[in-house]
């Protein structure tokens, strides 16, 4: 029983830190930054998911408190009031910045190679192991013919002139 009692410790100090952590997500976006017209921030929400924040990386800029972060979703939102749409909006960005900024990069131009990629090697190295399995069961099974008689004199002659000890 003594031993459940760090466990259950650990689990309530979790359990506590959990909407922390939740939290902490959930206010990127500063209440400076939001737009009086809830039409237009909810379309710059929805655009602001699938944009890459530069510096996080993996992390769409609306969850990033990264400064950079703050200035694109400024910037989305500046295009949004100008009168953009929300591919205008995006291609703004992707001409200034490239489609690195995009989390889900299309698959035009050579993009398609990278996407493509994964599936084409994948195959490939099916083709291939279907290949060496297939010429493993029909290779010759090694067998091992034995001395021939003038090799089993000369091992006998060997072993005569050398006793072991």
């Amino acid at each position: 029983m003594t031993v459940l009692k760090p466990f259950r410790a650990l689990l309530l100090l979790a359990l506590l830190a959990l909407p922390l952590v939740q939290t902490a997500v959930v206010h990127a976006v500063q209440p400076d930054e939001m737009l009086s017209d809830p039409t237009l921030e909810a379309r710059a929400r929805e655009l602001s998911k699938h944009l890459r924040c530069l510096v996080c990386q993996n992390e769409n800029i609306d969850d990033s408190n990264a400064a950079l972060a703050r200035d694109l979703r400024l910037l989305v939102r500046e295009r949004l009031v100008a009168g953009d749409t929300d591919d205008e909006a995006v291609a703004y960005l992707v001409d200034r910045y490239g489609e690195f900024v995009l989390l889900q990069p299309t698959t035009r131009g050579w993009n398609w190679l990278l996407w493509a990629a994964g599936p084409i090697l994948f195959v490939i190295a099916l083709i291939l192991a279907g290949a060496y399995l297939r010429g493993r069961s029909r290779a010759e099974a090694s067998t091992e013919a034995g001395l021939s008689p003038e090799e089993e004199a000369r091992l006998k002659r060997i072993l005569d002139e050398h006793p072991s000890s």
